[in-house]
């Protein structure tokens, strides 16, 4: 089995394109059509479904996923076994798209001296994250977890606070509205992908639907992102929420829209972790750059208490 065929497959998932994820690897979509062939002769079975918005995993495609993210993540271990100290900052990420991601290419901008290696261990439960600070195999990972609930040798910095949208298709009832309140939202059908308890987003959700009465919830199968964005864009009822600061093709491809909301602003808030012992050159100024380039909260801002 070919790593960078492995590499190549998880980076399609993540992208849910080929040319984004060949834009990503820095190869040719050729060379990611190629690869992700070879790798389904060799295992006899079909990874992707093609649809004309990109590229989804099937069953086959996500029952390997997580085997495929293990098989990356022991590749990059056995290399920093031979190079202790000279490997990038290592940063975990939930996905590529998302608020934390995008203050990591901020900072690159800034410091291009320092060499960042993004990650996305893709795991909804903060544990499996923890676990990889304590055992060094990443020097800080952005999640969303009460400060007070932290391993010993672990730290939190809250450096984001990232405000919500609803997102809706074109034939919901509220996708002319320019804004809305969350109780405006009470009665409509909230979807949010992955949102199984566990997952460090679920508290989150929980408070949130409690707080102002919404329907928040995760019925039925998740086949990923972009068939999430293709059952909003077909319905008149369905809707879910996304940051502000997502970094996403959605209402392009799907002629999706954002609605801000405000009156209270809901707040998704991140906080930057790390183990307290890391003594690589490039953490500490990664946080000094997060904490100063911090967005300062709105004035009608609303959090969970274990945020606050």
């Amino acid at each position: 089995m070919e790593i960078e065929a492995v590499r190549t497959f998880v980076a399609v998932v993540e992208f849910g394109q080929f040319r984004e994820a060949a834009a990503e690897l820095r190869v040719t979509q050729q060379a990611v059509s190629k690869r992700v062939a070879g790798l389904e002769r060799t295992l006899g079975v079909t990874l992707f479904v093609r649809t004309a918005r990109g590229a989804r995993p099937t069953l086959d495609g996500q029952a390997f996923l997580p085997h495929a993210r293990e098989l990356l993540r022991t590749v990059e271990r056995a290399a920093a076994s031979v190079r202790p100290g000279s490997r990038a900052l290592r940063v975990d990420v939930l996905h590529r798209r998302i608020a934390p991601a995008l203050a990591l290419h901020g900072f690159r901008a800034s410091h291009p001296g320092t060499d960042v290696d993004v990650v996305a261990l893709g795991d909804s439960d903060a544990t499996y994250a923890m676990e990889a600070l304590l055992a060094g195999d990443i020097d800080a990972t952005f999640r969303a977890v009460p400060g007070y609930d932290l391993p010993r040798g672990i730290r939190a910095e809250r450096v984001l606070h990232d405000p919500l949208d609803l997102l809706v298709g074109p034939r919901h009832q509220l996708a002319s509205v320019r804004s809305l309140t969350p109780a405006d939202v009470a009665g409509h059908r909230i979807w949010v992908r992955g949102d199984k308890r566990g997952a460090e987003w679920a508290a989150y959700y929980d408070g949130l639907g409690k707080a102002f009465g919404l329907r928040i919830d995760a019925v039925g199968p998740d086949f990923g992102t972009e068939a999430l964005m293709d059952a909003i864009a077909e319905s008149d009822a369905l809707a879910t929420l996304v940051g502000s600061r997502d970094r996403h093709v959605w209402p392009d491809t799907h002629d999706l829209r954002r609605i801000p909301l405000h009156g209270p602003t809901p707040l998704y808030p991140h906080s930057f972790l790390y183990r307290t012992g890391d003594r690589h050159p490039g953490l500490a100024a990664l946080l000094q750059h997060l904490v100063r380039t911090r967005p300062a909260p709105p004035a009608d801002a609303w959090t969970p208490s274990w945020a606050r």
